[in-house]
């Protein structure tokens, strides 16, 4: 069905990337990049099924050819950071099809884009038929009348006149400059460098310490550029892309449509899901479980429980506040919400805790094995200089080459025991070549994303178990005190025993369940719910201590990462 994603992002050359391959990956396509002398070759990739290249009227017309089009965009940018273009990747909807989808293209990239003086390249991707989108490349540097790039900031100096200060470019200070209005340059005042205009430092007799007059920082960005890069015509682009879609969905008598505005400003309480991402959807097609798609799997699931939960509070409200079993069910299955939310919460801070413990094992293997390799190229480096140095010694000199070969067996000796212990390191990183590091590097840097993931997942939890109980003790606020008993007595009918609990985690989380941990979670709940038990002290105790020697097992491995760095 039609959904709404939009997604901008610049292409810079601070990050690594080439507008070149950008364009390349887009199209399916063959380009070759003048900028670095790299040949980006897509062809053998699938999924491309129309692009095309959309200009203003005062391009030049061999821009038709989108490798001089991005080359040419490479030629402009002469800095080592510049950004290069922008990127607009949206979602299509797959109710209208391909003539659809390059009509409401057409539409948006003339009317957005090119009408405004970008240059646009568009390709759609439809792969398999469940995932259609565009991606459209825009330039980020304006053209003049004769379609050469304008410049995205002047220069722009501060002049002074009196005690006035004010910011020209070139051209304004030609005109400023007649009405009395100064360059500043670095004077010597004694030992200092003072700015100060020519008629003030004449006037005193100071002498200049520098040719460059004084100047903004940045200079002073082109409107047009300015216009471009800000945050409204993201904005608009992306109620524009909304208006679009709309607009071709009704002309089908389609009833879909979709909006731009997020889950909190069309007042929807339900959490969203997570960008997946192609490597995500790869891993599952092959049989594995992607964290990503885990998660949002987790996500439809709360969601579906929050509706469940919402329509059942509205009921209760609208039609049967006074049925006692309606009143006992959603009490229960409100407790029963919280519990799991509860428990995911405490799996959640477990499986960051091992995470973490992981990584850490790891930097510190990282760590001694570029030690080691460090170590073994210098050491030989230095056997090797003696070998030299050896050889070139006269055979009379005896004791200087035997002086020489013992250096050179101990520097042996050393590279042959760090040779073992980088074997060793390989072994313990479960790495069979050097090769096989960079992907342990990879591992450790999608755990640091994941575990980004979880600390927002967990954010969101404790945020609805905080909502949940403050729900369930304002619905048993309303119920009359004579009516209690009989609720809580009704509420037993409904109330899942901790087997049945159990049955639930185990289908849900299958070998990673925790049976201490829901009981943990439960105990926590009814305390926070105000159905105090018993045993609750025993459990809560030995819930601290594990979070106790957890913190304690993390400090001693950053002691002994601290110890074996120095």
């Amino acid at each position: 069905m039609a959904i709404y994603h939009f997604e901008a992002k610049v292409i810079t050359r601070g990050t690594g990337r080439s507008v070149v391959a950008a364009s390349a990956y887009a199209s399916c396509s063959q380009i070759y990049n003048d900028y670095d002398g790299v040949q980006h070759d897509y062809t053998r990739k699938q999924g491309c099924v129309y692009s095309e290249i959309f200009l203003p009227t005062n391009a030049p017309t061999e821009w038709q050819d989108r490798a001089e089009l991005w080359n040419a965009v490479e030629a402009a940018e002469k800095s080592k950071d510049s950004r290069l273009a922008r990127e607009l990747i949206v979602a299509l909807p797959i109710e209208v099809g391909l003539d659809g989808w390059k009509s409401i293209l057409k539409n948006f990239v003339q009317e957005q884009c090119v009408d405004k003086g970008m240059c646009a390249d568009v390709s759609i991707h439809n792969t398999d038929g469940h995932n259609p989108h565009a991606h459209i490349l825009l330039t980020v540097r304006p053209l003049d009348e004769k379609g050469k790039w304008q410049a995205k900031t002047q220069k722009e100096y501060l002049c002074k006149r009196g005690d006035e200060e004010r910011g020209f470019t070139a051209t304004e200070f030609k005109t400023a400059q007649a009405d009395g209005w100064e360059k500043q340059y670095q004077y010597f005042v004694g030992k200092k460098k003072v700015y100060m205009t020519p008629s003030e430092a004449e006037r005193s007799g100071y002498e200049r310490a520098s040719k460059n007059p004084k100047s903004t920082r940045f200079g002073r960005q082109n409107p047009i550029c300015a216009e471009w890069n800000s945050e409204e015509q993201i904005l608009s682009f992306r109620k524009a892309w909304e208006e679009a879609v709309n607009k071709s969905l009704e002309q089908k008598n389609i009833d879909a449509r979709i909006d731009c505005r997020s889950f909190a400003d069309r007042g929807i309480d339900e959490q969203p899901t997570i960008h997946e991402g192609v490597t995500a959807r790869i891993i599952e097609q092959r049989g594995g479980v992607s964290d990503r798609c885990e998660l949002n799997r987790q996500i439809r699931k709360d969601n579906v429980l929050l509706r469940q939960l919402k329509s059942l509070v509205k009921s209760l409200t609208e039609a049967a506040k006074e049925v006692v079993s309606v009143i006992a069910e959603n009490l229960e299955k409100c407790r029963e919400k919280s519990i799991f939310s509860l428990y995911e919460l405490k799996h959640n801070e477990k499986l960051s805790a091992d995470i973490q413990h992981s990584n850490t094992v790891t930097d510190l293997l990282l760590s001694r094995f570029n030690s080691v390799k460090k170590q073994i190229s210098q050491k030989s480096s230095k056997a090797k200089k003696l070998r030299a140095e050896k050889d070139g010694l006269n055979v009379v000199n005896v004791f200087k080459r035997k002086q020489l070969s013992e250096q050179i067996e101990t520097l042996q000796e050393e590279v042959d025991e760090l040779k073992t212990e980088k074997a060793v390191l390989l072994s313990d990183m479960k790495c069979e070549t050097e090769e096989d590091v960079s992907n342990i590097k990879k591992q450790c840097e999608q755990n640091d994303v994941y575990l980004k993931n979880i600390s927002a997942r967990n954010a969101q939890l404790a945020e609805q178990i905080k909502t949940d109980i403050f729900d369930f003790k304002a619905t048993i606020a309303d119920i009359s005190p004579e009516d209690i008993p009989v609720i809580q007595e009704e509420r037993s009918n409904f109330r899942d025993t901790m087997k049945s609990l159990w049955t639930k985690i185990q289908q849900q989380y299958g070998y990673r369940s925790n049976y201490d941990l829901l009981k943990a979670a439960k105990d926590e709940i009814d305390m926070g719910l105000g159905e105090y038990q018993p045993h609750i002290r025993k459990s809560i105790r030995k819930d601290l201590e594990q979070k106790r020697r957890q913190a304690d097992e993390q400090q001693r491995h950053r002691k002994r990462r601290d110890e074996w760095e120095r």
